[in-house]
Protein backbone atom coordinates (compact mmCIF):
# COMPACT_ATOMS: atom_id res chain seq x y z
CA UNK A 1 0.00 0.00 0.00
CA UNK A 2 1.34 3.30 -0.68
CA UNK A 3 1.29 4.35 3.21
CA UNK A 4 4.32 5.60 5.84
CA UNK A 5 2.87 3.10 8.20
CA UNK A 6 3.05 0.08 5.59
CA UNK A 7 7.00 0.82 4.48
CA UNK A 8 8.23 1.31 7.74
CA UNK A 9 6.26 -1.88 9.21
CA UNK A 10 7.88 -4.08 6.35
CA UNK A 11 10.78 -2.68 7.52
CA UNK A 12 10.55 -3.63 11.01
CA UNK A 13 9.08 -7.18 10.62
CA UNK A 14 12.36 -8.88 8.95
CA UNK A 15 13.99 -7.91 12.80
CA UNK A 16 11.43 -9.48 14.59
CA UNK A 17 10.72 -12.04 12.99
CA UNK A 18 13.41 -14.61 14.67
CA UNK A 19 11.71 -13.99 17.92
CA UNK A 20 7.80 -14.06 17.06
CA UNK A 21 6.00 -16.29 14.67
CA UNK A 22 4.16 -13.31 12.53
CA UNK A 23 1.19 -12.98 10.38
CA UNK A 24 0.52 -10.01 8.20
CA UNK A 25 -2.83 -9.33 7.96
CA UNK A 26 -3.81 -6.36 5.22
CA UNK A 27 -7.59 -5.11 3.68
CA UNK A 28 -7.42 -7.65 0.23
CA UNK A 29 -10.04 -4.51 -1.01
CA UNK A 30 -7.76 -1.81 -0.42
CA UNK A 31 -4.80 -3.16 -1.76
CA UNK A 32 -6.71 -4.30 -4.98
CA UNK A 33 -6.53 -8.06 -4.78
CA UNK A 34 -5.84 -11.08 -1.83
CA UNK A 35 -2.86 -12.51 -0.92
CA UNK A 36 -2.60 -15.74 -2.34
CA UNK A 37 -1.69 -18.63 -0.32
CA UNK A 38 2.37 -17.95 -0.72
CA UNK A 39 2.54 -14.47 -0.10
CA UNK A 40 5.00 -14.00 2.24
CA UNK A 41 7.00 -10.79 3.98
CA UNK A 42 10.48 -12.12 5.04
CA UNK A 43 9.54 -15.07 7.32
CA UNK A 44 5.93 -13.53 8.23
CA UNK A 45 2.54 -14.82 5.96
CA UNK A 46 0.89 -12.30 4.28
CA UNK A 47 -3.37 -12.70 4.42
CA UNK A 48 -6.42 -11.26 4.13
CA UNK A 49 -8.06 -9.82 7.16
CA UNK A 50 -11.01 -11.98 6.06
CA UNK A 51 -9.24 -14.77 7.49
CA UNK A 52 -8.12 -13.33 11.08
CA UNK A 53 -11.60 -14.92 12.86
CA UNK A 54 -11.15 -18.07 11.99
CA UNK A 55 -7.02 -18.24 12.17
CA UNK A 56 -8.05 -16.80 15.23
CA UNK A 57 -10.37 -19.33 16.74
CA UNK A 58 -8.39 -22.35 15.89
CA UNK A 59 -5.10 -21.12 17.33
CA UNK A 60 -5.70 -18.03 19.06
CA UNK A 61 -2.74 -15.74 19.03
CA UNK A 62 -0.48 -14.84 21.86
CA UNK A 63 -1.60 -11.43 21.23
CA UNK A 64 -2.72 -8.83 18.11
CA UNK A 65 -0.75 -5.89 17.27
CA UNK A 66 -3.07 -2.74 15.41
CA UNK A 67 -1.24 -0.44 13.30
CA UNK A 68 -3.34 2.26 13.34
CA UNK A 69 -3.95 5.96 11.87
CA UNK A 70 -6.46 8.26 9.70
CA UNK A 71 -5.69 6.85 6.46
CA UNK A 72 -8.21 5.14 4.58
CA UNK A 73 -6.01 2.06 4.86
CA UNK A 74 -6.92 1.65 8.14
CA UNK A 75 -10.72 1.93 8.73
CA UNK A 76 -11.06 -1.93 8.41
CA UNK A 77 -9.13 -2.54 11.60
CA UNK A 78 -12.08 -1.08 13.71
CA UNK A 79 -14.00 -4.01 13.05
CA UNK A 80 -11.71 -5.74 15.12
CA UNK A 81 -10.32 -3.21 18.02
CA UNK A 82 -12.54 -4.11 20.60
CA UNK A 83 -13.69 -7.46 20.43
CA UNK A 84 -9.80 -8.80 19.90
CA UNK A 85 -7.57 -5.95 22.32
CA UNK A 86 -3.89 -5.83 21.58
CA UNK A 87 -1.60 -3.54 21.58
CA UNK A 88 -2.53 -0.77 19.66
CA UNK A 89 0.36 1.36 18.12
CA UNK A 90 -0.87 4.82 17.56
CA UNK A 91 0.42 6.62 14.41
CA UNK A 92 -1.71 9.40 15.26
CA UNK A 93 -3.10 10.27 18.34
CA UNK A 94 -6.09 12.18 16.57
CA UNK A 95 -8.60 9.55 15.15
CA UNK A 96 -12.03 11.74 14.12
CA UNK A 97 -10.90 11.88 10.75
CA UNK A 98 -10.72 8.16 10.33
CA UNK A 99 -13.91 7.29 12.42
CA UNK A 100 -16.02 10.31 11.03
CA UNK A 101 -15.63 9.08 7.48
CA UNK A 102 -15.94 5.63 8.23
CA UNK A 103 -19.32 5.83 9.82
CA UNK A 104 -20.88 8.36 7.97
CA UNK A 105 -19.55 7.03 4.74
CA UNK A 106 -22.03 4.31 4.98
CA UNK A 107 -24.72 5.95 6.50
CA UNK A 108 -24.06 4.75 10.37
CA UNK A 109 -24.92 8.45 12.23
CA UNK A 110 -26.23 6.82 14.91
CA UNK A 111 -23.17 5.05 15.49
CA UNK A 112 -21.30 7.58 15.27
CA UNK A 113 -23.37 9.84 17.37
CA UNK A 114 -22.87 7.41 19.81
CA UNK A 115 -19.48 7.19 19.98
CA UNK A 116 -19.08 11.06 19.92
CA UNK A 117 -20.65 11.09 23.42
CA UNK A 118 -18.63 8.28 24.77
CA UNK A 119 -15.54 9.50 23.23
CA UNK A 120 -16.20 13.20 24.61
CA UNK A 121 -19.21 13.47 27.16
CA UNK A 122 -18.15 17.06 27.62
CA UNK A 123 -18.56 18.38 24.54
CA UNK A 124 -21.99 20.48 24.16
CA UNK A 125 -24.85 19.00 23.40
CA UNK A 126 -25.88 18.37 19.39
CA UNK A 127 -21.88 18.89 19.02
CA UNK A 128 -21.80 15.78 16.64
CA UNK A 129 -23.72 17.25 14.40
CA UNK A 130 -21.45 19.30 12.63
CA UNK A 131 -19.57 16.41 11.18
CA UNK A 132 -22.92 14.79 10.65
CA UNK A 133 -24.21 17.75 8.64
CA UNK A 134 -20.64 17.51 6.37
CA UNK A 135 -19.23 20.95 8.46
CA UNK A 136 -16.61 19.03 9.88
CA UNK A 137 -12.87 20.26 9.32
CA UNK A 138 -11.00 21.68 12.21
CA UNK A 139 -13.99 19.94 14.32
CA UNK A 140 -11.67 16.80 13.71
CA UNK A 141 -8.49 18.22 15.73
CA UNK A 142 -10.59 19.38 18.27
CA UNK A 143 -12.25 16.98 19.69
CA UNK A 144 -9.41 13.36 18.88
CA UNK A 145 -12.41 10.33 19.55
CA UNK A 146 -9.17 8.07 20.89
CA UNK A 147 -11.36 7.56 24.16
CA UNK A 148 -12.90 4.07 23.02
CA UNK A 149 -9.17 2.53 21.14
CA UNK A 150 -7.64 3.44 24.35
CA UNK A 151 -10.18 1.87 26.71
CA UNK A 152 -10.51 -0.72 24.56
CA UNK A 153 -6.60 -1.34 24.12
CA UNK A 154 -4.01 -3.89 25.81
CA UNK A 155 -2.01 -1.41 25.46
CA UNK A 156 -1.55 1.31 23.36
CA UNK A 157 2.17 2.59 21.80
CA UNK A 158 3.03 6.10 20.40
CA UNK A 159 6.27 7.11 18.59
CA UNK A 160 6.69 10.34 20.69
CA UNK A 161 7.37 10.46 24.33
CA UNK A 162 5.85 13.86 25.18
CA UNK A 163 2.39 12.34 23.17
CA UNK A 164 3.00 9.79 25.22
CA UNK A 165 2.81 11.36 28.62
CA UNK A 166 0.03 13.98 27.38
CA UNK A 167 -2.52 10.84 26.72
CA UNK A 168 -1.10 9.15 30.19
CA UNK A 169 -2.44 12.48 31.98
CA UNK A 170 -5.59 12.38 29.91
CA UNK A 171 -5.92 8.38 30.54
CA UNK A 172 -4.35 7.61 33.76
CA UNK A 173 -5.55 3.89 33.62
CA UNK A 174 -4.52 2.99 30.72
CA UNK A 175 -0.81 1.36 29.42
CA UNK A 176 1.18 3.95 27.79
CA UNK A 177 4.16 2.96 26.37
CA UNK A 178 6.52 4.88 23.59
CA UNK A 179 8.20 3.01 20.77
CA UNK A 180 10.70 5.32 18.65
CA UNK A 181 10.39 5.45 15.44
CA UNK A 182 13.37 4.18 13.49
CA UNK A 183 14.30 3.93 9.80
CA UNK A 184 16.56 2.42 7.64
CA UNK A 185 19.63 4.49 6.30
CA UNK A 186 19.57 4.96 2.71
CA UNK A 187 21.51 2.80 0.55
CA UNK A 188 23.20 3.42 -2.50
CA UNK A 189 26.36 6.30 -3.33
CA UNK A 190 24.85 9.52 -2.78
CA UNK A 191 27.03 11.32 -5.14
CA UNK A 192 25.81 8.85 -8.37
CA UNK A 193 22.01 8.93 -7.17
CA UNK A 194 22.07 12.77 -7.01
CA UNK A 195 23.82 13.61 -9.90
CA UNK A 196 21.46 10.77 -12.02
CA UNK A 197 18.02 12.77 -10.27
CA UNK A 198 19.35 16.21 -10.76
CA UNK A 199 20.00 14.52 -14.66
CA UNK A 200 16.58 13.08 -15.13
CA UNK A 201 14.68 16.06 -13.81
CA UNK A 202 16.78 18.92 -15.90
CA UNK A 203 18.24 20.96 -13.04
CA UNK A 204 21.43 22.16 -12.99
CA UNK A 205 24.71 21.02 -11.10
CA UNK A 206 24.92 23.82 -8.98
CA UNK A 207 20.79 24.54 -7.66
CA UNK A 208 20.20 24.62 -4.07
CA UNK A 209 17.47 22.20 -4.15
CA UNK A 210 14.14 22.18 -2.15
CA UNK A 211 12.29 19.07 -1.45
CA UNK A 212 8.66 18.04 -0.38
CA UNK A 213 7.93 14.18 0.60
CA UNK A 214 4.62 12.76 0.78
CA UNK A 215 1.42 13.44 -0.45
CA UNK A 216 0.15 17.34 -1.27
CA UNK A 217 -1.80 18.04 0.72
CA UNK A 218 -2.65 21.53 2.60
CA UNK A 219 -1.63 19.71 6.32
CA UNK A 220 1.85 19.57 4.58
CA UNK A 221 1.96 23.56 4.08
CA UNK A 222 1.85 23.26 0.36
CA UNK A 223 0.54 26.46 0.03
CA UNK A 224 2.68 28.65 2.11
CA UNK A 225 5.74 26.49 0.34
CA UNK A 226 5.05 27.46 -2.83
CA UNK A 227 4.32 31.65 -2.09
CA UNK A 228 7.38 31.44 0.45
CA UNK A 229 9.57 29.34 -3.09
CA UNK A 230 7.77 31.87 -5.65
CA UNK A 231 9.01 34.97 -3.42
CA UNK A 232 12.88 33.29 -2.71
CA UNK A 233 13.21 32.92 -6.74
CA UNK A 234 12.83 36.42 -7.76
CA UNK A 235 16.06 37.01 -5.60
CA UNK A 236 18.18 34.00 -6.06
CA UNK A 237 18.09 32.55 -9.61
CA UNK A 238 19.77 29.07 -8.64
CA UNK A 239 17.04 27.53 -7.00
CA UNK A 240 14.66 24.09 -7.76
CA UNK A 241 11.34 22.77 -5.66
CA UNK A 242 10.46 18.99 -5.78
CA UNK A 243 7.20 17.51 -4.49
CA UNK A 244 7.96 13.55 -4.49
CA UNK A 245 4.59 11.95 -3.53
CA UNK A 246 1.14 12.13 -5.05
CA UNK A 247 -0.86 15.26 -5.82
CA UNK A 248 -3.42 15.96 -3.19
CA UNK A 249 -7.19 17.41 -4.04
CA UNK A 250 -7.33 19.89 -5.13
CA UNK A 251 -3.94 19.98 -7.21
CA UNK A 252 -2.23 22.91 -6.38
CA UNK A 253 -1.48 25.82 -8.52
CA UNK A 254 2.08 26.27 -9.67
CA UNK A 255 1.95 29.55 -11.00
CA UNK A 256 4.54 32.71 -10.66
CA UNK A 257 7.94 33.67 -11.56
CA UNK A 258 9.15 30.19 -10.32
CA UNK A 259 6.76 27.69 -12.17
CA UNK A 260 9.97 26.24 -14.66
CA UNK A 261 11.98 25.62 -11.09
CA UNK A 262 8.95 23.51 -9.11
CA UNK A 263 8.61 19.54 -10.63
CA UNK A 264 6.38 17.29 -9.25
CA UNK A 265 7.48 13.66 -9.43
CA UNK A 266 4.50 12.51 -8.20
CA UNK A 267 4.62 8.68 -5.94
CA UNK A 268 7.73 6.88 -5.97
CA UNK A 269 8.78 3.25 -4.87
CA UNK A 270 10.92 3.10 -1.88
CA UNK A 271 13.61 2.12 -3.19
CA UNK A 272 14.00 4.97 -5.71
CA UNK A 273 13.44 7.46 -2.70
CA UNK A 274 16.90 7.83 -1.82
CA UNK A 275 17.84 9.39 -4.85
CA UNK A 276 15.71 11.91 -4.39
CA UNK A 277 17.15 12.52 -1.03
CA UNK A 278 20.36 12.42 -2.14
CA UNK A 279 19.71 15.08 -4.67
CA UNK A 280 17.91 17.57 -2.07
CA UNK A 281 19.96 20.42 -0.33
CA UNK A 282 16.96 21.14 1.99
CA UNK A 283 14.10 19.00 3.22
CA UNK A 284 10.47 20.61 3.54
CA UNK A 285 9.40 18.46 6.53
CA UNK A 286 6.37 21.18 7.54
CA UNK A 287 3.21 20.07 9.43
CA UNK A 288 -0.33 21.89 10.68
CA UNK A 289 -2.76 20.84 11.90
CA UNK A 290 -1.72 18.10 13.54
CA UNK A 291 -2.94 14.63 14.77
CA UNK A 292 1.15 14.88 16.64
CA UNK A 293 1.92 12.16 14.16
CA UNK A 294 5.87 11.44 13.82
CA UNK A 295 7.16 11.95 10.69
CA UNK A 296 8.71 9.25 8.96
CA UNK A 297 9.74 11.03 6.11
CA UNK A 298 11.52 13.46 8.39
CA UNK A 299 13.62 11.13 9.81
CA UNK A 300 14.56 9.76 6.69
CA UNK A 301 15.87 13.06 5.73
CA UNK A 302 17.91 12.96 8.85
CA UNK A 303 19.57 9.58 8.16
CA UNK A 304 20.50 11.04 4.77
CA UNK A 305 22.55 13.89 6.46
CA UNK A 306 19.79 16.69 4.92
CA UNK A 307 19.19 20.15 6.20
CA UNK A 308 15.80 19.79 7.13
CA UNK A 309 12.80 22.56 8.03
CA UNK A 310 10.35 21.66 10.30
CA UNK A 311 7.25 23.41 12.13
CA UNK A 312 7.84 24.07 16.01
CA UNK A 313 5.25 22.12 17.19
CA UNK A 314 4.71 21.26 20.96
CA UNK A 315 5.56 17.63 20.65
CA UNK A 316 8.21 18.27 19.09
CA UNK A 317 9.94 20.41 22.03
CA UNK A 318 12.69 18.09 23.07
CA UNK A 319 14.32 18.19 19.39
CA UNK A 320 17.27 20.18 19.27
CA UNK A 321 16.21 22.97 16.74
CA UNK A 322 17.09 27.09 15.57
CA UNK A 323 15.03 29.44 14.65
CA UNK A 324 15.33 31.42 11.36
CA UNK A 325 17.60 33.77 12.82
CA UNK A 326 19.95 31.04 14.60
CA UNK A 327 18.74 31.02 17.80
CA UNK A 328 17.96 27.69 20.08
CA UNK A 329 14.49 26.18 20.53
CA UNK A 330 14.94 22.98 22.51
CA UNK A 331 17.33 20.41 23.25
CA UNK A 332 20.97 20.68 24.77
CA UNK A 333 22.65 18.76 21.28
CA UNK A 334 23.79 21.28 18.12
CA UNK A 335 20.07 21.63 16.25
CA UNK A 336 19.05 19.19 13.45
CA UNK A 337 16.58 21.74 11.94
CA UNK A 338 15.01 24.88 11.50
CA UNK A 339 11.58 24.97 13.19
CA UNK A 340 9.19 27.40 12.06
CA UNK A 341 6.69 30.29 14.11
CA UNK A 342 3.06 28.84 12.75
CA UNK A 343 1.97 32.25 13.89
CA UNK A 344 4.38 33.84 11.71
CA UNK A 345 4.46 30.80 9.27
CA UNK A 346 5.14 32.46 5.89
CA UNK A 347 7.90 35.08 6.58
CA UNK A 348 9.28 32.55 9.12
CA UNK A 349 9.32 30.41 6.16
CA UNK A 350 10.73 32.50 3.81
CA UNK A 351 13.40 33.75 5.95
CA UNK A 352 14.57 29.81 6.82
CA UNK A 353 14.24 28.81 3.43
CA UNK A 354 16.86 32.31 1.98
CA UNK A 355 19.16 31.50 5.05
CA UNK A 356 19.54 27.51 3.92
CA UNK A 357 20.26 28.64 0.48
CA UNK A 358 22.94 31.23 0.91
CA UNK A 359 24.69 29.12 3.41
CA UNK A 360 25.93 25.96 2.66
CA UNK A 361 28.13 25.44 5.59
CA UNK A 362 24.66 25.88 7.76
CA UNK A 363 23.17 22.92 5.44
CA UNK A 364 26.40 21.27 5.84
CA UNK A 365 25.85 21.61 9.71
CA UNK A 366 22.74 20.69 9.89
CA UNK A 367 22.67 17.72 8.02
CA UNK A 368 25.17 16.53 9.94
CA UNK A 369 23.81 17.08 13.28
CA UNK A 370 20.53 15.42 12.05
CA UNK A 371 22.32 12.13 10.96
CA UNK A 372 23.77 11.88 14.51
CA UNK A 373 20.62 12.00 16.05
CA UNK A 374 19.00 9.79 13.70
CA UNK A 375 22.21 6.93 14.76
CA UNK A 376 21.15 8.21 18.71
CA UNK A 377 17.51 7.93 17.96
CA UNK A 378 15.75 7.32 15.51
CA UNK A 379 18.01 3.36 14.01
CA UNK A 380 15.77 0.70 12.56
CA UNK A 381 17.05 -1.25 15.52
CA UNK A 382 16.32 1.22 17.68
CA UNK A 383 12.69 0.98 17.11
CA UNK A 384 12.86 -3.38 16.63
CA UNK A 385 14.40 -3.33 20.42
CA UNK A 386 11.33 -1.09 21.67
CA UNK A 387 9.06 -3.40 19.90
CA UNK A 388 10.19 -6.54 21.58
CA UNK A 389 9.68 -4.81 24.67
CA UNK A 390 6.52 -3.51 24.06
CA UNK A 391 4.92 -7.13 22.99
CA UNK A 392 6.11 -8.56 25.86
CA UNK A 393 4.79 -6.12 28.17
CA UNK A 394 0.99 -6.46 26.01
CA UNK A 395 1.09 -9.68 26.48
CA UNK A 396 1.26 -9.91 29.96
CA UNK A 397 -1.27 -7.69 30.26
CA UNK A 398 -5.40 -9.27 30.74
CA UNK A 399 -7.99 -7.77 28.20
CA UNK A 400 -9.84 -4.93 29.49
CA UNK A 401 -13.27 -4.79 30.07
CA UNK A 402 -15.60 -3.91 27.28
CA UNK A 403 -18.64 -3.26 29.30
CA UNK A 404 -18.79 0.08 29.19
CA UNK A 405 -18.02 1.02 25.24
CA UNK A 406 -20.65 1.69 22.97
CA UNK A 407 -22.52 -1.20 22.55
CA UNK A 408 -22.29 -1.70 18.47
CA UNK A 409 -18.61 -1.77 19.04
CA UNK A 410 -19.33 -5.12 20.23
CA UNK A 411 -21.89 -6.34 17.57
CA UNK A 412 -21.02 -9.23 16.05
CA UNK A 413 -24.27 -9.54 13.61
CA UNK A 414 -25.11 -12.63 14.62
CA UNK A 415 -28.63 -11.76 16.21
CA UNK A 416 -29.37 -11.06 12.65
CA UNK A 417 -28.45 -14.51 11.64
CA UNK A 418 -30.70 -16.04 14.28
CA UNK A 419 -33.89 -14.33 13.75
CA UNK A 420 -33.61 -15.68 9.80
CA UNK A 421 -33.08 -19.16 11.35
CA UNK A 422 -36.21 -18.81 13.62
CA UNK A 423 -38.51 -18.17 10.76
CA UNK A 424 -37.32 -21.23 10.02
CA UNK A 425 -37.59 -23.25 12.89
CA UNK A 426 -34.04 -23.74 13.41
CA UNK A 427 -31.56 -24.20 16.19
CA UNK A 428 -28.49 -22.27 15.89
CA UNK A 429 -27.04 -22.78 19.07
CA UNK A 430 -24.12 -24.23 17.32
CA UNK A 431 -23.10 -20.27 17.14
CA UNK A 432 -22.36 -20.07 20.35
CA UNK A 433 -20.35 -23.66 21.18
CA UNK A 434 -16.87 -23.52 22.27
CA UNK A 435 -15.30 -25.64 19.76
CA UNK A 436 -13.42 -28.74 20.80
CA UNK A 437 -9.74 -28.36 21.16
CA UNK A 438 -8.04 -28.23 18.76
CA UNK A 439 -4.55 -30.17 18.59
CA UNK A 440 -1.52 -27.51 19.64
CA UNK A 441 0.19 -26.40 16.84
CA UNK A 442 4.04 -26.47 16.73
CA UNK A 443 6.09 -24.17 19.05
CA UNK A 444 6.06 -20.67 18.33
CA UNK A 445 3.01 -21.22 16.39
CA UNK A 446 1.17 -19.26 18.52
CA UNK A 447 3.51 -16.20 19.40
CA UNK A 448 1.61 -15.07 16.75
CA UNK A 449 1.28 -11.04 16.09
CA UNK A 450 -0.90 -9.47 13.65
CA UNK A 451 -0.01 -6.46 12.22
CA UNK A 452 -1.89 -3.92 9.43
CA UNK A 453 1.19 -2.57 7.62
CA UNK A 454 2.90 -3.77 4.90
CA UNK A 455 3.59 -3.15 1.22
CA UNK A 456 1.55 -5.25 -1.46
Amino acid sequence: MRSGVAAYSADVLPLLAPEFAIDVYVDAEACGRAPDGDARLGAAAVRSAHEFLWRHRRHPYDLIVYQLGNAPWHDYLWAYLAAYPGLVVLHDARLHHARARALLSRGRADDYRAEFAFNHPEAPPGAAEFAVEGLAGSVYYVWPMIRTVIEGARMIAVHNRLVAAELGEQYPGAAIETIRMGVAAPGGRPEELAAAARRALAIPPGAVVFVVFGKMTAEKRVGPILRAFNDLARSLADVSLLFVGEPGEPAPALDGVAADRIRVVGYVSDADVDGYLAAADVCLCLRWPTALETSASWIRCLAAGRATIITNLAHLADVPAADPEGRRLGGSRPPVAIAIDLLDEERSLFAAMRRLASDRGLRDALGAAGRAHWAREHRLELMASDYRRVIQAARARPAPDPAGLPAHLMEDYSGHARRIAALFGLDVDVLQAEPAPAPRPAAGYNQGVVNEGSRS
